[in-house]
């Protein structure tokens, strides 16, 4: 055995408790909310970092070694000392989390659900509109966590950052109540050809979404609806949108406005990938509590299902797919 490295990540040690004790790659990540590649380049890395072996893989099952099971106590009593150390020293600081705008129910679900894990811990709610004016905020340490397109920020700020992919949230359209869609139960993307769609042009807080939209739209015969007078607070919103009259691109939980239908939209059914976005490094025991609310939300609700008639741009398929 070769000499032991002065210090080991306590992340890598966790990782390999939770593979010794599965005996099961997938079921250890699962339990970590890890992706199973991130866990087992973890172990690896371990393995190297201590010059031994600590499982036997195979097809069928993986085993620990002499020396896996002699780390085993080892490890406990590291990660054991670690968390008294965390909780000796822990400020009891609120976590302040953005939910974007009011209104929109996946943030706000994964936070009502994280508040229940975690009674005892005080998370705040914070709404500044869109992902990229949040991210700014979060790297500047004045915001801890938000929810949005993780994709459509700039890749500079996306190095600072993490993720985990919550959901794939459906797009509709609101139509004023006598337009021409109103009447239908869904509005095929084709019957949006010829018409401006308004989707944030000119809002310095959400680029990400009207990048999406311009995606969406590109060779469909849609157009973005001109930027119009920068909106703050729900129904200053909405009194823009009855003025203008331009159909809104929205997700399927838009709240509702006065004079308005909410429409799916199909043929195909665009998505809107939904990220928890946090600053790299950031320790939080409500931190823990949000990623457990969004994996147990997206696991029961079937967040992360793509239907076979889902539209979304490939760079965004490839980053949900991913956990950082």
């Amino acid at each position: 055995m070769s000499a032991a490295p002065y210090a080991v990540d306590p992340r890598l040690l966790r990782g390999f408790l939770a593979v010794a004790e599965e005996l099961h790659f997938t079921r250890a990540a699962a339990r970590l909310y890890v992706a199973q590649q991130a866990l087992s380049r973890d172990v690896r890395r371990l393995e190297r970092e201590l010059g031994v072996e600590l499982f036997v893989r195979s097809t069928r099952q993986v085993v620990l070694t002499g020396d896996g099971e002699r780390l085993v106590p080892h490890a406990r009593r590291v990660l054991e000392a670690q968390e008294e150390l965390v909780a000796a020293f822990r400020q009891a600081r609120p976590l302040l989390v953005d939910l974007n705008s009011p209104g929109l129910a996946t943030g706000a679900r994964v936070l009502r659900r994280a508040r229940e894990l975690a009674p005892e811990l005080e998370l705040m709610a914070r709404y500044e509109s869109g992902l990229t004016y949040a991210a700014a905020e979060i790297l500047a340490g004045r915001l801890d966590v938000s929810f949005g397109r993780f994709a459509g920020l700039e890749p500079a700020v996306r190095v600072g950052l993490a993720q985990q992919p919550v959901r794939y949230a459906p797009m509709t359209v609101i139509l004023p109540e006598d337009h021409r869609l109103a009447a239908l139960d869904a509005v095929p993307l084709a019957e949006l050809a010829g018409e401006r769609v308004y989707a944030g042009a000119g809002n310095p807080r959400t680029p990400e979404w009207t990048d999406l939209a311009a995606r969406l739209f590109e060779g469909r015969g849609i157009e973005l609806a001109p930027p119009a007078p920068l909106a703050v607070g729900e129904e200053e919103f909405r009194r823009i949108m009855a003025k203008t009259r331009s159909p809104v691109l929205a997700v399927v939980d838009f709240p509702p406005m006065p004079g308005t239908v909410a429409r799916p939209l199909v043929d195909p059914v665009p998505l809107s990938p939904v990220s928890l976005v946090w600053r790299k490094g950031l320790r939080h025991p409500g931190l823990d509590a949000l990623r457990r609310a969004a994996a147990e939300l997206a696991e029961a609700g079937v967040w992360l299902s793509h239907p076979a008639d889902g539209w979304i741009p490939p760079t965004d398929a490839l980053i949900m797919m991913t956990f950082i």
